[in-house]
């Protein structure tokens, strides 16, 4: 298979993203991408001088995460395995940080942090903890 084609189109894609964050659009863009088409997105983010992390995704893939400083600081300092594994509270901050809808955010936070909260299978036994006062909430 012909690689150019395929760089092509992922370089158009990664324009996109740049416009993207030039208009405030988002503060950080997340590309998965092969070992082939990666180095020319990083040289490229390196010699814009645009804040950038790459995570390994798996073996044969690669997070290519870039955009405002403080966006890549945060989304470097939680992503440290699979994004599959991320706490529902780091998939929250990662979804959002990516500009989707916080609605849609919010749905997906709760049902993910519900299911982390359900007991582990047949006959598990959920523990509750008592609050030693009166909770207030704000």
């Amino acid at each position: 298979m012909d690689q150019q084609p395929r760089l092509s189109s992922v370089m158009g894609i990664f324009q996109h993203h740049l416009y993207e964050l030039s208009k405030g659009m988002r503060p950080l863009v997340l590309m998965t991408l092969t070992g082939e088409t990666a180095p020319p997105v990083v040289a490229r983010l390196k010699s814009a001088g645009i804040a950038h992390y790459v995570h390994e995704a798996c073996h044969t893939r690669l997070n290519v995460v870039f955009g405002r400083p403080a966006a890549v600081e945060a989304a470097r300092r939680f992503m440290v395995g699979p994004l599959c594994d991320l706490s529902p509270e780091h998939d929250f901050m990662l979804g959002v940080l990516l500009g989707y809808d916080r609605e849609q955010q919010c749905q997906r936070y709760l049902a993910r942090a519900e299911a982390a909260a359900a007991p582990a299978g047949p006959g598990a036994v959920e523990e509750h903890a008592v609050p030693a006062g009166p909770v207030v909430i704000h």
